[in-house]
């Protein structure tokens, strides 16, 4: 497994296009600098009425499927 280190901060609006269909995954940077794709539902459990901004850690397989997202801090 690996894991990744990744700072969001997406706007409600954003997130309106996420559910709306019109975007299907987030492309995020990791604190290493290296660009992270993950399934824009795995973001259902983080959305408040500012959006969803904190630090998250990503755990992916060897495949690089994601098995989990953890918020570290808001």
């Amino acid at each position: 497994m690996r894991r990744y280190i990744v700072d969001l901060h997406i706007a409600p609006d954003e997130l309106a296009r996420l559910y709306g269909g019109r975007a299907q995954s987030v492309l995020a940077r990791t604190r290493e600098g290296l660009r992270v794709r993950f399934p824009a539902q795995h973001l259902r459990g983080f959305v408040t009425r500012q959006g969803v901004n904190g630090v998250f850690e990503l755990w992916v397989d060897e495949h690089n499927k994601m098995l989990e997202m953890r918020r570290l801090s808001p």
